[in-house]
């Protein structure tokens, strides 16, 4: 039996039960390996790894980040080309601000799994995270292509925020475009897109852009940020709806005086007296 310490504040109840099972993985496995009746100890092996593995990152989660090196040390041993492995690990070395241990670890994490979308898309984001949005485009661009990835729409809008970062507006905005397709809840992409269409003065496109973007802020109550703020205000603007015009300026300056935005929309106003 497993008895949990009366006290634990520093771990989650999840934790515990994934410690749970690795020990009774690894006491199955003990059993197995002692046994001669054939059992399969490669397949106790792969299973008492991922229990290392899933605890790892339950520990990743609890900023545990000794425990879940150890367990990370664990499936090393077992496996040491086990690409998921690696990413943790490079998720660990991120947290800690070791960011070229970081990379290399992302790095090797893809060269064992060509396919791993997600250690490649985590990657992508630590590049542009640290201003290399060329290669973060072109790692993106790669995740894109995986039609089975679960997180593709959002890696579509990435490749539109690097795309705006390397001045590539028409890719940024076929970007959005495509991640509004596959998920029409990211708020993020149909502001910027709404922004890309204000500035080629397509203000009917960029109004059906800005109101997707509201109604899918109302409804799950995400708060506005200035720049879709300003956006609204801009776009409202050219379109004679005051009363938005109005209630943006009215949010902006209240929330966020010290904002860039804010200080853009003085400055257009100091400009049209």
């Amino acid at each position: 039996m497993i008895i949990m310490p009366a006290e634990t504040p520093l771990l989650s109840i999840k934790v515990w039960i994934m410690a749970s099972l690795v020990l009774l993985g690894v006491l199955l496995g003990s059993c197995v390996t002692t046994t001669t009746g054939g059992f399969n100890v490669e397949a106790s092996n792969e299973e008492a790894l991922d229990n290392y593995i899933q605890l790892a990152v339950a520990y990743f989660d609890t900023d545990d980040m000794p425990n879940a090196r150890r367990n990370l040390a664990n499936a090393l041993e077992i496996d040491d080309r086990n690409y998921e492995a690696y990413k943790v690990l490079a998720l660990i070395f991120q947290r800690e601000g070791d960011q070229e241990l970081a990379l290399e670890n992302f790095r090797r994490s893809i060269r064992l799994d060509r396919k791993n979308s997600r250690a490649r898309n985590n990657y992508a984001a630590l590049l542009f995270a640290m201003g290399d949005y060329e290669t973060a485009f072109d790692e993106i661009e790669t995740v894109t292509e995986d039609t089975m990835y679960e997180g593709r729409a959002v890696a579509f809008e990435n490749l539109g925020r690097s795309a705006l970062r390397l001045g590539r507006v028409s890719d940024a905005e076929a970007a959005f475009q495509r991640a509004l397709q596959l998920n029409g809840n990211l708020y993020v992409s149909s502001v910027e897109l709404a922004l890309l269409l204000a500035q080629r003065e397509d203000w009917q496109g960029a109004r059906l852009a800005f109101q997707r973007y509201l109604a899918t802020t109302d409804f799950y109550g995400i708060p506005h940020t200035p720049r879709a703020l300003l956006a609204g205000i801009t776009i409202e603007g050219q379109l004679q709806n005051q009363e938005l015009v109005n209630d943006f300026t009215r949010i902006l300056t209240t929330l966020y005086p010290e904002s860039p935005e804010y200080a853009a929309l003085q400055q257009r106003l100091s400009d049209a007296n």
